[in-house]
């Protein structure tokens, strides 16, 4: 990549003052440098890229390894051909009178170890987003560029200290500043590191312990900076970057996804996943809407994932009668005690059908141990007449003769085997054995355990007591696996009690397959003792139990895929947090064991209400360790209409934190008539080549269909903005809060102007 040798400068006539030599050419000359730096740092990334994937593909670390390093230079060289030289966000001048300091996407050290760039994300980059008069930091002045096309088109400079000297300065009244946020929306969101203020930043570089609120009101840029806040700490924060799990970013819905996905890559992070709830769980690709908000509510409720457990557990009863299980090694006394013993043997916790294994693993030993004992002590209590003689004193010399087991196992065509080993092939092979665990401790579908409940009265009564007569009869349903979203978190929920079928599945038919293969690998051992006509009876060593264990030694085989959503994740960004149900934080929560959380919302953008505290709202739901960040000001939402829309959402909620807005366009929100649609996205469209367009209303469909133009429902337009945002008939939204809210939140994501049609 050649370095840039365009100048770097092209500044529009309005400001071309700004362009004067005397106040950009040391910014040139440190620009030019740190292209040219760029262009041989993205070539030797080439370079080693392609050296890296010329190495053998290898296996297990050695092949991890390689993959980890080709991603790892994949993304740096996307980064710096992405951005090249507007890698640098600007610059800050030491009070001190040092050199200045350029603030970067990423770090840049010349090969002299000069610093071209320090990371925005380092200690040493922290002034240049925190300072303020109040505050300068230690800095006398900030630069802050503005790129198009990898040239600076507009930068603003802010005198922090009273005393500090102007000379190289183009002091701004903060115009260009406000300028750059007046700029038109395109299809998604842009990233403002460049313009970060010190609130905001704040927030981006508070610790990642415990959950942080941040709570803010249209357009302060609490999802911006939740996402920058998320690249800073996979970068600064070795708990959350690294091999520790990653971020997890769960918005409202698929358009704000596709809004904010290019965020995180334009800050150097490209392996944060993004979903919405709906993308947490399998059956989320299928699941339709909840219809009856009354269902809706029962379901969200956290008790009705309690009750999941309670489902599960009458599914876990140890018997309580003796069982006789023969065999031709001897006869098996099965206790109700040895079966308490063996359901004891799961770790608390331990998934209902991965229990049921280690039930299993734990009643076969406990059998074969108590009969060992008993073989070895002299007393055949655990064996038949024909064999050992049940609850018969022998001696132990005299029935087994001199040659030991063999030739009393002679009698079954057992000779040879080591008789633990039989008897527990004996018992795995019992169908009476396995009958009775099965109806004891049966293997679980999940899907099956939450359908249940909507289609057996009986058993929902039993799992959810507190329920009315009249809130269980809403609940029935005559197809148990007619998803809904509703049902989606006590589907995760059943999940995790359970486990995943599919790996018990994919288990069990690996056995069945080691099983065969120990079957065919026995009849050709016993074909080759048969034929062996060594002189030393070479094939005899076959008969060797260590010999048999290593040929029957498992090949590595490939295990189920891990649920890429499934965790654990060492971070999660929460945006809309205000929408979630109690049962839905179960589902997130569940994802992130350590807590360390981001929650983005405002309390007042709740459709259904919001009367708590967050700090109440996190309890709830088992987040303690809670801190709140709270935004006022909105950079994004004109003045104009702010002053209409606070009203709105005021007269519903009064303690509504509405933000006050930081610049003012002077254009008036505009009324007018259904009929003027058409005209009025027409009209607009033609006076602007750039920007989009959001039509809002209960039936969008009705919209024009036009390039550049949405045409949502009020509650989809969450997250977004626009330039232009058309209402159409918003008085029919409804009544009450949902009504409010929806018209508050869908007049904020306007841009610039805002039209009410009726």
């Amino acid at each position: 990549m050649p370095p840039q040798t365009l100048p770097l400068f092209a500044l529009p006539a309005a400001r071309a003052a700004q362009a004067d030599p005397a106040l950009v050419a040391a910014d040139e000359k440190h620009l030019t440098a740190i292209a040219t730096h760029l262009a041989a740092t993205a070539d030797d990334v080439r370079d080693r890229l392609d050296a890296a994937r010329r190495l053998p593909a290898g296996r297990g670390q050695a092949a991890f390894d390689r993959d980890q390093e080709v991603h790892r230079l994949s993304g740096r060289l996307r980064l710096l051909e992405r951005y090249g030289v507007d890698l640098c966000l600007g610059r800050m001048v030491p009070a001190d009178g040092g050199d200045p300091v350029y603030v970067g996407r990423l770090g840049l050290t010349a090969a002299d170890g000069r610093t071209l760039l320090v990371d925005w994300r380092s200690a040493a980059a922290e002034p240049f987003f925190r300072a303020t008069h109040a505050d300068p930091r230690g800095l006398s002045s900030r630069r802050r560029y503005r790129w198009a096309d990898r040239r600076v088109v507009d930068y603003w400079d802010e005198v922090l200290t009273l005393d500090g000297d102007t000379t190289g300065l183009a002091p701004d009244d903060d115009s260009a500043f406000f300028g750059s946020l007046a700029t038109s929306r395109t299809e998604q969101m842009r990233d403002v590191l460049g313009t970060l203020a010190a609130d905001q930043d704040a927030v981006v570089r508070a610790p990642a312990r415990g959950a942080l609120v941040v709570d803010g009101g249209p357009g302060t840029g609490k999802t911006v900076v939740a996402l920058h806040r998320a690249a800073y700490l996979l970068h600064a924060d070795p708990a959350v970057g690294g091999r520790h799990g990653g971020v997890l970013v769960v918005g409202p819905h698929d358009g704000y996804l596709a809004y904010v996905a290019d965020v995180l890559p334009s800050l150097g992070e490209d392996g944060v996943r993004l979903g919405t709830p709906t993308d947490l769980v399998p059956e989320g690709a299928t699941a339709r809407p909840e219809p009856d908000p009354r269902v809706a509510a029962l379901k969200g409720d956290a008790r009705m994932v309690d009750a999941l457990d309670p489902a599960v557990a009458l599914h876990e009863n140890p018997p309580t009668s003796t069982l006789l299980v023969e065999t031709p090694w001897a006869d098996v006394v099965v206790t109700p005690r040895d079966w308490a013993e063996a359901f004891a043997a799961p770790d608390p916790g331990t998934p209902h059908d991965d229990a049921r294994d280690e039930i299993w693993s734990a009643l076969l030993d406990l059998l074969v141990d108590q009969a060992t004992d008993a073989l070895d002590g002299g007393r055949a209590s655990a064996f038949d007449d024909e064999g050992w003689g049940r609850d018969q004193e022998r001696d132990d010399g005299a029935e087994r003769g001199s040659d030991g087991d063999d030739d009393q196992f002679d009698a079954y065509g057992l000779a040879g085997e080591d008789p633990t080993t039989g008897l527990r092939r004996a018992l795995e092979g019992s169908a009476e054995l396995v009958r009775a665990l099965d109806r004891a401790w049966p293997l679980l579908d999940p899907a099956d355990v939450v359908g249940d409940l909507w289609t057996v009265p009986a058993y929902l009564r039993r799992c959810a007591p507190w329920l009315t007569a009249e809130e269980a009869d809403l609940l029935r349903r005559d197809d148990p696996h007619a998803w809904t979203t509703a049902d989606l978190p006590l589907l995760d929920a059943a999940r995790r009690r359970v486990g995943d079928p599919r790996a018990v599945r994919e288990r069990r038919r690996h056995e069945a397959e080691r099983a065969a293969e120990r079957a065919r690998m026995d009849d050709v051992v016993e074909h080759l003792l048969a034929t062996d006509d060594s002189d030393l009876g070479v094939m005899s060593m076959l008969r060797g139990q260590d010999l048999r264990t290593a040929l029957d030694e498992p090949a590595v085989v490939a295990g189920t895929a891990a649920d890429a959503w499934a965790g654990p994740f060492s971070h999660v960004v929460v945006d809309e947090a205000q929408e979630l149900t109690d049962a839905q934080w179960r589902t997130i929560l569940a994802r992130c064991p350590s807590g360390s959380l981001t929650v983005v919302g405002d309390r007042a953008q709740a459709r259904h209400g919001f009367t708590e505290t967050w700090a109440q709202r996190l309890a709830r739901v088992g987040v303690r360790d809670v801190a709140q960040a709270t935004l006022t000001i909105s950079y994004r939402t004109p003045a104009e209409i702010m002053a209409v829309a606070g009203p709105v959402v005021r007269a519903a909620i009064p303690d509504a934190n509405v933000p006050t807005s930081v610049r003012s366009t002077g254009t008036a929100v505009r009324h007018g008539s259904a009929r003027d649609l058409e005209h009025v996205v027409d009209a607009w469209l033609d006076d602007h080549a750039d920007g989009t367009v959001c039509v809002v209303a209960a039936d969008p469909g009705t919209a024009p269909d036009r390039p550049r133009v949405h045409r949502l429902t009020p509650e989809l337009t969450k997250g977004l903005e626009f330039d232009l945002v058309v209402l159409i008939d918003p008085a029919s939204w409804g009544d009450g809060v949902t009504g409010a809210v929806d018209r508050y939140v869908a007049m904020t994501r306007a841009t610039a102007e805002l039209v009410v049609l009726t």
